[in-house]
């Protein structure tokens, strides 16, 4: 089972395309997007992305990548 990374589309139109793209590639993560994911105000002010459930958020699509991948490193699924 691979971690799960979604994405709001709102998110995505605001920059976060480029990480989302990035982890789209991996093959050992799974990448969704939806609508909405009723994080408006979040959205609104930050790039964020909900991994395994857990909100990870970062000032620029590149930090964005990277603690993403920091989060799955630090907490494995098993």
């Amino acid at each position: 089972m691979n971690p799960l990374v979604e994405f709001c589309i709102s998110n995505l139109a605001k920059g976060a395309q480029e990480t989302y793209e990035i982890l789209e590639k991996d093959p050992n993560i799974d990448v969704l997007e939806y609508g909405c994911l009723s994080y408006c105000t979040l959205c609104d002010q930050t790039f964020y992305a909900l991994v395994n459930g857990d909100i990870v958020e970062a000032d620029t699509p590149e930090e964005l990548t990277k603690k993403i991948y920091q989060y799955i490193e630090e907490n494995p699924l098993f």
